[in-house]
């Protein structure tokens, strides 16, 4: 999350439910540590970190989530190319345009740029940044057979949109499975 010009990264291996203030590691934009757990709790700044910042920098977003759900490598598996392309689902009201500041509509067709994925997450920097320079209207980015990164204005903007890809993606993978395509408008 990000607070002014501070980021607040969670350590790996925490369950995000249990993360005490103290288990953060606050960073700035740069990527500097600011502050860090104390050394007795062994904690490690999640691997994630270069792919937040990204999005805290290019986007200047809010706040960012990573999830590694069944419905998101599922759809990398069955749209090989480089984007999914959603239109005509109720769920795409909830995702933001960060272009137009406003959300998408029901009838607009929404674009989830997907990058392949590399045996280390910091391997991802690069084509998550080129992605999200080349998809500006894009609130999220699919990593081929690994999961997810949603970014937003705030962390509450950020799970909303969360919860709706999650769905769109269920519906693609379903509708993909049925002979439908998502990308065609009724």
């Amino acid at each position: 999350m990000r607070v002014k010009d501070k980021i607040y990264i969670s350590p790996s291996g925490v369950l995000k439910e249990r993360i005490q203030r103290e288990d953060l590691f606050v960073l700035n934009l740069e990527g500097e540590e600011l502050d860090v757990p104390p050394p007795y709790k062994k904690l490690h700044r999640s691997s994630c970190t270069p792919n937040f910042l990204n999005a805290y920098t290019l986007r200047k977003a809010g706040s960012v989530m990573h999830i590694h759900s069944r419905n998101a490598v599922l759809a990398t598996l069955l749209y090989p190319g480089s984007e999914i392309r959603l239109t005509h689902l109720q769920m795409i009201k909830g995702i933001h345009n960060p272009t137009t500041g406003v959300n998408f509509n029901y009838d607009h067709e929404i674009v989830i740029p997907v990058i392949e994925n590399t045996r280390e997450e910091v391997g991802l920097k690069v084509p998550m940044a080129e992605a999200m320079i080349n998809y500006p209207e894009a609130s999220a980015i699919l990593v081929r057979r690994h999961g997810i990164y949603v970014w937003g204005d705030t962390w509450k903007q950020t799970k909303v949109m969360l919860e709706c890809f999650e769905h769109l993606l269920d519906l693609a993978v379903h509708m993909k499975m049925a002979g439908l395509n998502p990308s065609e408008a009724p």
